[in-house]
């Protein structure tokens, strides 16, 4: 059965929520009652589902026992966990690389413990110093991967292939998040790259809130997605007010509602749907009441943008699609 507006699993990005406490003890080390101070307040603001988003927890870090305190914890809250966001551990990072591959694959093992269906990866390295110093590290420069360079290429499609096979074994969907400057940087890189891995079960992460807000030309967003939904199994969402003035060469983006952005989600989950697209939503927004404002995205979802029926034509994906109970504790793959 499709899902509808009712039931589609929708969690809240962790972002806002720091790595450390206040004397600087980090979070996958404190007492388990730190962690459920945090899905309490992820479950009053209105969300049955949250995205690990591992700048605060690293499940592939916590020791088996943890791990296990840990999904007791997020159960006897009731909030369901079924996706893992790794975020800056690239795999052709030079001189991390071996150890973000060897975190990655027990990211992988750790979401199956978990019961997560998905773990969205990316090729995105650390902020830089001088991305820090600013109010909006994406209006600076970072990392970017080397161009027309077939070994690096090569390297990130081998990689992602091993982590994508060990990810099929343990039942979970691989999903590799589009971000500025890497290969997983424009529509057709990215589509590239999912097609030179060859897996049903890695496809993208359509974040192309991370392209819209770059202080720079950029490609349409409805062009972005045209050529990446068909490949989506995953997708983080948010969105951007945006402004350009070419002739000054003046590019201008800042953070907002997804119902008051430049991408039109309503359109946008039209063409969605129309290529077979069931996968998990994560709303995000930086900056402020990070969690109000995902949660206000959450309601605009269910609103104005997910069908309230199931009866809609869906299209074919070009790769799977997971299939998470509509629970809330508990969340679980149920097949793909």
């Amino acid at each position: 059965m499709a899902y509808t507006a009712e039931n589609w699993p929708i969690t809240a990005a962790l972002l806002q929520f720091p790595g450390t406490d206040a004397q600087g003890t980090p979070i996958n080390d404190a007492d388990a009652s730190a962690w459920a101070e945090v899905f309490t307040e992820v479950k009053e603001a209105g969300f049955a589902d949250a995205d690990l988003t591992d700048s605060w927890v690293r499940p592939g870090d916590l020791s088996k026992e943890r791990l296990t305190e840990f999904k007791q914890t997020a159960e006897s809250v009731g909030i369901g966990i079924p996706v893992i966001s790794a975020i800056r551990r690239s795999v052709i990072e030079k001189g991390n690389w071996s150890a973000n591959l060897e975190y990655s694959h027990r990211t992988i093992d750790a979401a199956a413990e978990l019961g997560c269906e998905v773990v969205s990866f990316g090729l995105h390295q650390a902020i830089t110093p001088e991305q820090q110093k600013h109010l909006w590290f994406w209006t600076v420069e970072g990392y970017k991967d080397p161009v027309d360079d077939k070994e690096a290429w090569d390297n990130a499609v081998l990689r992602f292939r091993d982590l994508g096979r060990h990810a099929a074994e343990v039942g979970v969907l691989l999903s590799l998040e589009m971000y500025e400057d890497t290969y997983l940087g424009t529509g057709n890189s990215s589509v590239q790259l999912v097609e030179d891995i060859g897996l049903d079960n890695v496809g993208l992460n359509p974040d192309i809130g991370n392209l819209v807000r770059l202080h720079r030309p950029i490609e349409d967003w409805r062009e972005l997605l045209a050529k990446t939904l068909p490949y989506s199994n995953y997708w983080h969402m948010k969105n951007y007010i945006r402004d350009e003035d070419v002739a000054r060469d003046s590019y201008v983006a800042m953070p907002a509602p997804m119902e008051y952005g430049l991408i039109n989600y309503r359109e946008a989950f039209k063409m969605a749907i129309s290529v077979g697209f069931q996968g998990i939503l994560c709303t995000e927004h930086y900056g402020g009441d990070g969690l109000s404002v995902t949660a206000s995205n959450q309601d605009y979802l269910r609103r104005h943008v997910l069908p309230k029926t199931d009866g809609y034509a869906l299209g074919t994906s070009k790769v799977a699609q997971g299939r998470q109970q509509p629970a809330g504790a508990g969340a679980r793959l149920a097949g793909s």
